[in-house]
């Protein structure tokens, strides 16, 4: 088994920043390396000391003077959702109806669902993601093509068949007893097969029957370590929409809790206009309130209230995303450039510190992965990113005159994107260079 030395610079978080001053958030080694095995990292630190521990037959590679980072994550996007990324449309509900839902039916053919997942995969690797959260369309079949993807690559992956029985093309609707058993045929089939976890995945309140909300519980009640992902007060008519659908509910979160949803491994995508009362349940139960800055100036849903929601008496855990395909990239880097604007307009800041710990170790800790992936730490998956602030032109010139590491991470999230991945790294492997060389 290959031993491998990678060399460069190393940032890794060890907790939040409190500010943009906090170094004692983070780890930051100006010549660093980590030493890799059987798609772990066996050591961390200074290259002198981890080249002193190293064997005489490891492979070095050396990276500098780049910046090498625990890889990307992604915690809620829609893979079936690839070819409607970019489709005008005036709000969620429009955007859903006239082209997501349409485009989702096509996934009922193998051929289809194969060959998307496989590019989906592809751009996950050239934007440096290396774990995501994805939702699946109904049929059983693009979650089966998106594990056997995830599988071929060994990349950790969060996924699930989506639960949906009303309120949809007939194409896309199960029942729920379909949406029951194909849901634990994906767990037999996927779950624990190289680096998969399954994620129980009703789409949201307005496509799922009070029944099939039941069949959603006995899950989360069957398979209790089990992620579950919905959505969540992105957008006031789809609010008013399920509140008339659930009118015994106290409010949009109440229809999740009533049915066992909430929990610390549970992903609500959006959560833009919660009330008190809802922030105050999604706290007390960890429940992870998913902030898509791109998706929601996209679909002009509203302004997450990231701040408002950490600085509360009881806060609520928080995490970052794409949303693929109402999101408009695939870039973490784009994604979080979006989230800085989306603070700018409500008065706060969103340093670069913070921007990064969110798209790593932050991310790993909503996931309750944070063990395994988000840090650089030896023990944990070898999966990390290599950047270059001057990866184009413009970039360069800006450079130039960098001086700080803030002044180089707010460089990449502001101006960054996939050309500024000089190399991903999946378990250990150089995936990046590989899909170029195919």
């Amino acid at each position: 088994m290959t031993t491998t030395l990678i060399r460069g610079r190393l940032l890794s978080f060890h907790r939040a920043p409190t500010s943009i001053d906090d170094s004692a958030a983070y780890g930051y080694e100006s010549d660093g390396a980590l030493l890799v095995k059987g798609g772990q990292i066996v050591a961390s630190g200074t290259y002198a000391a981890v080249k002193a521990s190293a064997p005489e037959d490891a492979v070095e590679i050396d990276h500098r003077p780049h910046l090498i980072i625990p890889g990307f994550i992604d915690t809620h996007l829609h893979f079936p959702q690839m070819q409607v990324m970019a489709s005008y449309a005036a709000n969620l509900l429009e955007w859903l109806n006239t082209y997501t839902f349409p485009e989702e039916c096509r996934f009922v053919e193998s051929a289809h669902a194969e060959r998307i997942a496989t590019r989906f995969f592809d751009e996950m690797v050239r934007h440096g993601t290396t774990t995501a959260t994805a939702y699946c369309s109904v049929h059983k079949a693009s979650a089966d093509a998106f594990f056997a993807e995830a599988l071929r690559r060994d990349m950790r992956m969060i996924a699930g068949k989506v639960m949906m029985d009303r309120n949809a093309p007939q194409g896309l609707l199960d029942t729920p007893e379909m949406g029951y058993d194909e849901t634990r045929a994906v767990v037999r089939d996927w779950h624990g097969k190289g680096r998969n976890h399954v994620a129980i995945t009703p789409r949201f309140a307005i496509t799922s029957t009070p029944e099939q909300m039941e069949v959603a519980k006995s899950l989360v009640r069957e398979f209790p370590d089990l992620h579950v992902q919905t959505h969540l007060s992105e957008n006031r008519d789809e609010i008013a929409f399920t509140c008339e659908l659930y009118p015994e509910a106290k409010d949009y979160t109440d229809v999740y809790a009533r049915y066992g949803l909430l929990g610390p491994k549970s992903l609500f995508g959006h959560c833009i206009h919660l009330s008190e009362r809802e922030a105050d349940a999604m706290s007390e139960t960890g429940s992870v309130a998913v902030f898509c800055p791109t998706s929601n100036l996209f679909l002009g849903s509203g302004l997450f209230p990231l701040r408002a929601l950490s600085r509360r008496d009881k806060p609520v855990r928080t995490s970052v995303a794409s949303d693929i395909g109402g999101g408009t990239s695939y870039s973490m880097l784009k994604t979080l450039d979006e989230a800085y604007k989306i603070l700018q307009l409500q008065g706060e800041r969103l340093n670069p510190f913070d921007s990064f710990f969110m798209m790593t170790r932050g991310n790993a800790e909503a996931l309750s992965l944070v063990d395994r992936i988000g840090t650089l730490e030896p023990g944990t998956d070898a999966d990390f990113i290599v950047l270059d602030m001057a990866a184009t032109p413009a970039m360069a010139l800006r450079a130039e005159v960098v001086n700080s590491l803030a002044d180089e991470l707010f460089l990449l999230q502001t101006m960054g994107d996939d050309r500024a991945i000089v190399e991903t790294y999946v378990a250990g492997r150089p995936a990046k260079s590989a899909l170029v060389a195919a």
